[in-house]
């Protein structure tokens, strides 16, 4: 247990970041919730305070550098500087999203489709402002209060679609393989301090997010989430659960003191699978 580490959580009181938040606060961490929506992270921290661990919901915009500082003070007055900081803040954009997993001359033709050279500069503007610069911006600012701490870790929040882009969502494909990139880069920028980078790359897990894109309205997969689970071993989604043994192993430097620039896939062997 420890009770005197800090770590914030951007993008908490998602799916997700709910799951983070809840296991490092049963863990001993003290809490803070980052999110835009300040309602949703307060009902999360008031579970979290009545179970006794230690919590605060701070709303925060990761693509605004002084929302981000505002955060980062009241968390330091309030549970005192980050040990830990989990980039869990990220999501697409419908029109960075093509409408077509192939491009065929009659696409153009179609009513309301999206091809390739439909997607909208704004839409493509959004996903790469909220994955990348969203992961980057919080290193900057909470990586100062970080550099004076004996083991401090950065956790980046990833995608198996960075390592082999999906089809429809190009976007959100490079921005996170651009998240995989600085996770690297910024692993070697910080080897001489005592700040260790590395991300997690979640496979197929259904969140709020993508759940109009993976159910039916009758509760159904749709035929993406099939095509999903029959190139997915395990041949099921991944539970939120399941992806807090590696956020805990990386946060703690007893047990992964010297790991560092690694991004680990938790995806039930999507990677590993060839389609044969």
């Amino acid at each position: 247990m420890r009770q005197n580490k800090v770590a914030v959580v951007t993008g908490g009181s998602g799916v997700l970041g709910s799951a983070f938040c809840q296991a490092l606060a049963q863990h001993g961490y003290k809490v803070a919730i980052l999110g835009r929506d300040l309602a949703k992270a307060e009902e999360l921290a008031a579970t979290i305070n009545l179970a006794g661990g230690i919590a605060l919901a701070v709303h925060a915009d990761v693509t605004d550098r002084v929302s981000l500082e505002t955060a980062s003070e009241q968390i330091k007055q309030q549970l005192g500087s980050c040990d830990v900081l989990i980039n869990g803040a990220g999501g697409n954009h419908p029109k960075g999203t093509s409408s077509a997993e192939y491009y065929t001359d009659d696409l153009s033709q179609q009513a309301n489709a999206t091809s390739f050279f439909d997607l909208e500069l704004d839409g493509i503007d959004f996903v790469f402002k909220l994955n990348f610069l969203g992961t980057l911006l919080p290193c900057q600012v909470f990586g100062k209060q970080m550099l004076d701490k004996p083991h401090a870790t950065i956790i980046n929040i990833s995608s198996m679609s960075a390592f082999s882009p999906l089809t429809k969502i190009p976007a959100y494909s490079a921005a996170k393989a651009a998240v995989n990139n600085f996770t690297q880069w910024l692993a070697v920028h910080f080897a001489k301090t005592n700040i260790r980078v590395n991300a997690i790359a979640p496979g197929f897990f259904l969140t709020q997010q993508n759940h109009n894109l993976l159910k039916n309205p009758d509760g159904s997969w749709t035929a993406r989430a099939e095509k999903i689970i029959a190139h997915t071993p395990m041949a099921r989604f991944g539970e939120a659960e399941e992806l807090l043994g590696t956020l805990l192993w990386l946060a703690d430097e007893r047990a992964s003191g010297f790991v560092n620039g690694v991004v680990i896939p938790v995806d039930g062997g999507f990677a590993a699978y060839s389609g044969v």
